[in-house]
């Protein structure tokens, strides 16, 4: 993988995480592959962000609360079916990583892993976590993502290294 500026990064931000999904792995002593279609990019605070959101009913709630660093890897369309798998079990019962058929390997910048053979890893510290308050939501229609009422949580983190192993995501 080659390090990119953060400004190199080429990104389709409303079609990335909504069409093709990401994994988010967080935790160090048993990291957690998690299927991710919610979050955002931008600035904060000065600072190169990643948003993503996640359940506290997840395993990976937990990882994230324990240790304040993540990374968000998007991976090529042949791993679709890993996405699927990571996007369908609990990293509570299943070893993700096999059941999946990915492995994970070493980040440079953060102690938790990042994903082999992804395309763009953004390896993160979490500045900031929120809770979604459903008494803050201006449209009802909302509502209708909640029936268990588990509102995700927001994770705000700080872009420290991009990678990528491929042109589509970074100046060649």
């Amino acid at each position: 993988m080659r390090r990119l500026a953060l400004d190199e990064v080429r990104l389709r931000p409303f079609h990335l995480l909504d069409q093709e999904w990401a994994l988010l792995v967080g935790g160090c002593g048993k990291p957690n592959p998690m299927t991710v279609s919610w979050g955002g990019f931008g600035t904060l605070w000065n600072k190169p962000v990643v948003t993503v959101y996640v359940r506290p009913t997840r395993f990976t709630f937990g990882l994230l609360n324990s240790h304040p660093e993540f990374t968000l890897n998007l991976v090529p369309g042949g791993l679709r079916e890993a996405l699927d798998v990571c996007g369908s079990r609990s990293g509570r019962d299943t070893d993700k990583w096999e059941e999946a058929g990915i492995a994970p390997e070493a980040s440079e910048t953060v102690a938790v892993p990042r994903v082999a053979g992804a395309e763009l890893v953004l390896e993160c510290r979490t500045l900031a976590s929120l809770d979604l308050d459903p008494a803050r939501f201006l449209d009802p229609a909302l509502e209708k993502h909640y029936p268990d009422k588990d509102y995700h949580r927001v994770f705000i983190g700080e872009v420290l290294g991009a990678f990528a192993s491929s042109d589509r995501f970074g100046a060649g």
